[in-house]
């Protein structure tokens, strides 16, 4: 009789396993299409913004409101979240299913419950709830993200997981390339007929797109298109130094290529900055790697082949120098200098009646700030605002994506940090800043926790055992925190990234396991 009940406890067992791997599978490609496909939603969409200020400002006021990048992508990523739960906690409660114990879990939970505390608390409850109309970047959103990243980190991948992640991405670079590529050279994809009818697709009978709106990519913004394809490169460029087969190598070379095309027409310094500093970090990978003589080729017909693409960019437009080589060599070869304009004799006489005002009572007008811009493109000013903002509500912040509500528009200090006074600024350019700001300093501490573990443990691993899935998803991660020093997190960069840090952290366990059994 006891034998049968072991057969039976046996079975029981076995099942479960392949349940749960079959559950995992299905998870997996959810993750996939998170972070994949969710970054090439684009259509345009119409909500109606109920906002918390009186004002004459038209950004600042309510009333319907028109998003062309973040609404779907937000929608997209709550609705594959709620389903990758649902499985989830299918397999732990009905499998028998494991949630690894691990440190990150803490941090993982701080962080949540900051987000809830954030927005309950906030001034701007129902803007902290789903973020502004076109950013979308509110609790709801990062509490997706969370989750995403939690799920990825406690399930099990196949052999070629590695491969489906890199692969999942090659449409997203390529459909990219494209869009830049004809904006670049004067051709916005939104003025073609059938590109615009399928953008325009979910908006209601009456509704259209503002006239002077363009098309950069799918991502909303130079800046974010910048940083993006800065994590594409290198991740691109790390796979190709690492990838044994010589065809899959060569492949991701040419992705890598295509990446850093991108982001040098994405015409922002941030990616530029991204690279450099990760690029460091791929020849360390590159002197690490078995064979070292096809990895540093890779690197260096990458670098040969990225010349004459540079060359050819910024001849068409000088900007590319500037806002790449030009942060460290100010002098721009690209740049025509153009005769200075010929002035007539009579422009140049000046009369004193005609310069000077008088009063019947003497006054004096007051001495505004020189016209300027702060470090960073004005960044330097914005943190700073945004810093004598958290003082004022330390411990919970305003809300995640409040910042337009609450930071202080008009001021004339302005002048003298983002050059005019009347600039509506919406986010901090600084998802740090951003953080901070939204969830206070308890929320900031919990993240800042949870990205130093999400570090610590991969580089501990990949020092020991070099695991090529964890190089390189890891350096996609470190690249989309550095990128976050001067860009702002949103839906379609976001959610990619923290699902694969959810994965990164799962082979990181998964590789210290094996290394712990041969060990023992």
């Amino acid at each position: 009789m006891s034998k049968f009940y072991e057969k039976v406890a046996y079975r029981d067992v076995e099942e479960d396993i392949k349940s749960q791997k079959s559950m995992d599978k299905w998870i997996f490609r959810i993750l996939l299409i998170v972070i994949g496909f969710v970054p090439l939603i684009v259509m345009a969409s119409v909500i109606d913004v109920q906002t918390p200020l009186i004002t004459n400002v038209d950004a600042l006021t309510g009333g319907v409101k028109g998003d062309l990048f973040t609404h779907y992508k937000a929608l997209a990523v709550l609705i594959l979240t709620l389903i990758a739960g649902i499985l989830f906690m299918t397999k732990i409660l009905f499998m028998n299913g494991e949630i690894r114990k691990t440190k990150l879990n803490y941090a993982i939970g701080a962080f949540a419950v900051a987000i809830v505390l954030s927005t309950i608390l906030s001034p701007n409850i129902s803007i902290a709830i789903h973020g502004t109309y076109n950013q979308s970047e509110g609790a709801i959103s990062w509490l997706c993200y969370l989750s995403i990243f939690f799920i990825a980190m406690n399930i099990e991948y196949p052999k070629k997981a590695l491969n489906y992640i890199l692969y999942s991405l090659y449409p997203f670079v390529l459909i990219n390339l494209f869009i830049i590529s004809m904006n670049f050279y004067g051709h916005d994809l939104l003025q073609n007929s059938a590109v615009s009818k399928f953008v325009k697709l979910f908006l209601p009978e009456g509704a259209d797109i503002t006239e002077g709106s363009i098309l950069v990519g799918t991502l909303n913004q130079w800046n974010y298109m910048s940083g993006m394809f800065a994590i594409m490169t290198v991740m691109y460029l790390t796979a190709a130094v690492l990838e044994r087969t010589i065809g899959r190598a060569i492949g991701h070379l040419v992705v890598a290529i295509m990446s850093i095309a991108v982001m040098f027409m994405s015409i922002s310094t941030s990616g530029f900055l991204t690279v450099c500093v990760m690029m460091m970090v791929v020849l360390f990978v590159a002197f690490r790697s078995e064979k070292k003589v096809q990895s540093f080729t890779m690197i260096a017909v990458f670098l040969v082949v990225s010349a004459p693409v540079f060359h050819v960019l910024a001849s068409k437009d000088a900007r590319v120098w500037t806002e790449s080589i030009g942060f460290v060599v100010k002098s721009n070869p690209y740049l025509k200098e153009e005769p200075a304009p010929v002035t007539s004799m009579k422009k140049d006489i000046e009369f004193e009646w005609m310069t000077k005002a008088y009063a019947a009572e003497k006054f004096e007008l007051p001495v505004l700030p020189e016209r300027a811009y702060a470090a960073g493109s004005g960044r330097a000013y914005i943190w700073e605002k945004s810093i004598e903002l958290v003082k004022e509500r330390p411990l919970f912040g305003y809300g995640l994506d409040t910042f337009m509500y609450n930071f202080p528009q008009y001021s004339i200090d302005a002048r003298s940090g983002l050059y005019y006074e009347n600039i509506i600024t919406d986010k901090p350019h600084n998802m740090y800043v951003g953080w901070l700001y939204g969830t206070g300093i308890m929320g900031f501490l919990s993240v800042i926790v949870l990205i130093a573990l999400s570090l610590i443990n991969p580089l501990k691993i990949t020092i020991k055992n070099n695991s090529s899935i964890v190089w390189i998803l890891g350096i996609a991660w470190g690249s989309y925190l550095i990128q976050g020093i001067f860009n702002d997190s949103l839906p379609g960069t976001s959610e990619s990234m923290w699902a694969i840090a959810g994965i990164l952290l799962a082979m990181t366990f998964k590789n210290k396991e094996q290394l712990d059994g041969r060990d023992n």
